[in-house]
């Protein structure tokens, strides 16, 4: 059987607490930028979410206003984005620290180098470099950043 074609990705969609909060945090640390004609609204005219668009990303970040989604979703990482070298990596961990964004330090990976960020709804995207290492030396072990640990280190 010959399944009909996928042709990439439409969107992705990021369940938010606070519309305006995240566009600033998606705006200072990735650089994002608002699509106005492309905002959702309801019929009576209520804002319900931001387009935007981010270089690299290759396609639309929708942020959609649900607080309760937003809260459970506290701590998953579905997004990982990539970088090609160790050192592209270090300056967005440089570029996280200058704009004050919650971020691990350079982590080791399986078999490359990972970044995690965290939004304002504790959401986790991590970056990952395509650049490897000998699989499986010296992978970091980060109970917050990379096991299951949800409490924040803002908290603790």
């Amino acid at each position: 059987m010959t399944l009909p074609r996928i042709n990439g990705i439409h969107h992705l969609k990021f369940a938010v607490s606070d519309l305006d909060r995240s566009l600033a945090f998606y705006e200072k640390s990735l650089g994002a930028r608002r699509i106005e004609k492309f905002d959702h609204r309801r019929p009576d005219g209520v804002l319900f979410a931001y387009i935007l668009e981010v270089d690299g990303l290759g396609t639309h970040l929708e942020l959609r206003l649900s607080p309760e989604q937003a809260a459970s979703e506290a701590g998953r990482d579905h997004v990982t984005l990539t970088v090609d070298t160790h050192d592209e990596l270090k300056a967005w961990e440089a570029h996280f620290e200058s704009v004050g964004v919650s971020h691990s330090p350079v982590l080791t990976g399986l078999v490359g180098w990972v970044l995690v960020l965290e939004d304002p709804d504790r959401r986790r995207i991590r970056f990952y470099t395509r650049e490897t290492h000998p699989m499986g030396v010296g992978v970091s072990s980060d109970p917050y950043w990379l096991g299951n640990d949800h409490e924040s280190p803002k908290d603790s």
